[in-house]
């Protein structure tokens, strides 16, 4: 449906859900559209105003698009700041802390070893957007130190 289209049926219909005989009040019409009706308030399509921004993840202006082919939404941008500059323990920190751990945890289950080592595989991307490759590299530091202790204990 788009907002050139024409519709061909009878002068008497609801200008909102083009309806023939609709007996809700003007402005409050809560019927379905017929195929083919023009809507009123033409919506931009999101994933067009993303593919254009050449971003790994969802861009801010992408995010404002969604919002309002969606309203009451409440998907979010990437926490982009890095961790040495975000308060422990704020919103924001707890939301890339999460985030960081998911998309790991589905790194090392649900990928491929060849998506594993592309750089350019939309889950290291995300990853990297979220600046979470030292949350992996603090994991294998951490392995490599216990593995340091454990042969000093022998």
């Amino acid at each position: 449906m788009r907002a050139n289209e024409i519709i061909t049926e009878s002068s008497k219909i609801c200008p909102q859900c083009g309806m023939a005989g609709c007996t809700c009040k003007p402005g409050t019409c809560k019927c379905k559209p017929k195929p083919g009706y023009p809507i009123e308030d033409v919506t931009e399509d999101w994933q067009k105003v993303n593919k254009k921004d050449k971003t790994s993840g969802m861009s801010r202006k992408a995010v404002k698009a969604y919002r309002r082919e969606n309203p009451g939404s409440k998907l979010k941008t990437a926490v982009t700041t890095k961790p040495s500059k975000l308060k422990k323990g704020s919103k924001a920190a707890k939301r890339r802390k999460s985030f960081c751990a998911r998309m790991s945890g589905m790194k090392k289950s649900r990928a491929s070893a060849k998506t594993k080592r592309d750089p350019n595989s939309p889950i290291n991307k995300a990853l990297r957007r979220w600046n979470c490759e030292s949350v992996e590299q603090m994991q294998e530091l951490v392995m490599i130190a216990e593995q340091m202790v454990r042969k000093a204990k022998l």
